[in-house]
């Protein structure tokens, strides 16, 4: 007579045991909201976690709501929150009880590009057309839509009011998805969308690019609209604009995670990674695709928290205190 027994070994990798909340601390639409649930999708679709990965908003307080929810969930390897760079602007603006080294840095799992777009019935061809009619019209009379107040839309919409020497009177949204829709509807005149958020209105014919907020072109030469692609939409710096911002997405955990619970996550996003889901996503959206774990994560994010700090000054974005 013999037996078959299971046995966990005692050194067994961590593994998520009940369904994993994954916090958004955005509007829905929005960019980081469309990553997560575009890795939702994947996960489900490849099986490649035994467990639901669940997408939840919370985005009140331009995503502080989200940012304390994960850092009172010390010890709790089953919630993880996406992050844009708001991660540093939103404590800074707002004065909340928050900084990212409350968290557990996983991974960073692209950089987001900002593109300057106008309604495509509009006769601007160039940066350049854009900011002289912002020179002719009267002062704060060109709008700028963008995501939230003292927000990455924001701190640019500054930067290139300070390079450009004009004044634009900038009017905030709950999300990119919204600020799409009312630069279509001409209620604005401009925005600095991420390019997965206008994305689909660039393709329709409503909106128009302008110009990149990075160093160099961006990578994707197949085309989108227009018989053009992402790569051919110049950078800002060589339309006049020394203006550069690219956004975080990254993943974190609460306080006090376990190094098996992050290399749990980390692999899952390698695995992520791999699928042709997330490369085709990545095309779509054209992301800087930089992948960073452990401390060389640590280190950029660092460095980034002071450069937004020192943006944010700049810009008369801080709260009493900072």
């Amino acid at each position: 007579m013999s037996s078959a027994v299971a046995v966990c070994p005692a050194n067994a990798a961590w593994e998520p045991t009940r369904p994993v909340e994954f916090i958004v601390p955005a509007g829905t639409g929005g960019g980081a909201d469309q990553m997560a649930r575009t890795l939702q999708g994947i996960v489900t679709k490849y099986n490649l976690m035994k467990q639901p990965l669940v997408v939840v908003n919370k985005s009140g307080g331009a995503g502080g709501e989200g940012f304390l929810d994960v850092k009172m969930a010390a010890n709790n390897p089953h919630k993880i929150i996406i992050t844009l760079s708001n991660l540093f602007t939103t404590p800074l603006a707002t004065g909340i009880p928050f900084n990212w080294k409350d968290l557990t840095p996983v991974a960073m799992l692209a950089l987001d590009e900002f593109v300057l777009w106008v309604n495509a019935e509009k006769p601007y061809k160039t940066a350049k057309d854009y900011l002289d009619a912002v020179k002719a019209a009267p002062s704060g009379s060109i709008k700028m839509g963008g995501t939230g107040s003292k927000q990455e839309d924001q701190i640019i919409t500054v930067a290139l009011e300070k390079a450009a020497g004009v004044k634009l009177t900038y009017i905030p949204y709950k999300g990119g998805g919204e600020v799409a829709v009312q630069l279509v509807g001409n209620h604005v005149d401009s925005t600095v969308n991420n390019p997965i958020e206008a994305v689909a209105q660039w393709r329709g014919g409503k909106l128009r690019p302008l110009c990149v907020f990075d160093a160099k072109p961006m990578d994707y030469a197949d085309p989108v609209a227009d018989d053009k692609a992402w790569k051919d939409i110049p950078t800002c710096k060589s339309q006049g604009l020394d203006i550069e911002y690219l956004m975080l997405r990254g993943v974190f955990m609460g306080p006090k995670a376990k190094p098996d619970q992050v290399a749990y996550y980390v692999d899952l996003f390698n695995k992520v990674r791999e699928t042709p889901d997330w490369k085709e996503f990545m095309k779509s959206g054209s992301f800087n695709t930089t992948f960073m774990t452990g401390d060389d994560f640590a280190k950029w994010l660092a460095t980034e928290e002071k450069r937004h700090e020192t943006l944010m000054k700049d810009a008369g974005f801080l709260a009493p205190g900072n």
